[in-house]
């Protein structure tokens, strides 16, 4: 079993920036290929960005690309997605999950879920 808790989300203006931490325990935090992904209202839960054991390679879904930064520190068994040039778009509830898989893009290579952070953007 994996905890993750998701912490970092809030209200910030178009443009502003947010760092968003996704603190684990339980089995092997290095073992895990990590994500992100977000859900806002209606829509389905999509990919924003993962990250393999090692730190290398990263994935960013092509929204994000070049604004969000994600990065991991297995001895603190944490994980991060720095969003930068924020837009209202981005709006959404955050989740990070745990994969058994190297790396992943989609939601069902994620069998750990945290219970996410809101982020509203404003215009």
């Amino acid at each position: 079993q994996v905890q993750l808790v998701e912490s970092g989300g809030g209200l910030v203006q178009a443009g502003g920036s947010l760092k968003l931490s996704c603190a684990a325990s339980g089995r092997t935090f290095s073992s895990f290929g990590m994500g992100w992904f977000r859900q806002a209202p209606g829509k389905e839960r999509v990919f924003v960005a993962a990250i393999s054991w090692t730190g290398r390679p990263t994935y960013y879904a092509d929204l994000v690309k070049g604004r969000f930064n994600i990065s991991r520190e297995n001895a603190k068994n944490m994980l991060y997605l720095q969003m930068n040039a924020l837009k209202p778009e981005d709006t959404a509830v955050y989740y990070c999950g745990a994969s058994e898989r190297r790396i992943g893009v989609r939601a069902d290579d994620y069998i750990y879920w945290g219970q996410g952070t809101q982020v509203t953007v404003s215009s």
